[in-house]
C-alpha cells in the first residue's frame, strides 16, 4: 500500500533530478563551447554536487508514505536531508581540494542546478 502511495511522488522527484542534470549539462556544454574544456569540467562538477545529493535524499525520503507510517517517514525524511547536507559538504570538499577547478563555472552551474528545483513546478504540473 505504501508503495502505491510514494509512487508519483518518487516519479516526481526523480524528474525534478533528472532535469537539474539535463540543465547542469547544457549549463557545462555552453561553457565549453564559450571557455574551455577546464571551465567546462568544472561546470560539470557543480552540476554534481548539486544534483548527486538530491538523488540520495530522494531515495530516502520517499520510502514511507501513509498515516500508518508517519514515524518511519519521519525518521527516513529527517535521515535523507542529514545524509544530503553531509554529502553535499563532502563533495565540495573533495572537488575543491582534489581537482583544478574554476570557481566561477563550478559555483554558477551549482547554483543554476539548485534554482532549478525551485521553478520545477513551472515545468511539471504534478
Amino acid at each position: 500500500m505504501t508503495d502505491k502511495l510514494a509512487s508519483p511522488y518518487r516519479l516526481a522527484v526523480l524528474k525534478l533530478i533528472c532535469l537539474q542534470g539535463v540543465v547542469a549539462l547544457v549549463a557545462a556544454v555552453i561553457i565549453f563551447f564559450s571557455s574551455g574544456v577546464n571551465a567546462s569540467l568544472s561546470s560539470l562538477a557543480g552540476g554534481a554536487v548539486a544534483v548527486l545529493p538530491h538523488f540520495v535524499f530522494a531515495l530516502y525520503a520517499f520510502r514511507y508514505m501513509g498515516a500508518s507510517r508517519a514515524n518511519q517517514a519521519y525518521a527516513s525524511l529527517k535521515r535523507g536531508n542529514g545524509l544530503k547536507f553531509m554529502l553535499t559538504i563532502v563533495l565540495f570538499a573533495l572537488v575543491l581540494k582534489h581537482f583544478p577547478v574554476i570557481l566561477l563555472p563550478f559555483f554558477s552551474t551549482y547554483i543554476l542546478a539548485l534554482f532549478t528545483g525551485l521553478f520545477a513546478p513551472v515545468f511539471f504540473k504534478h
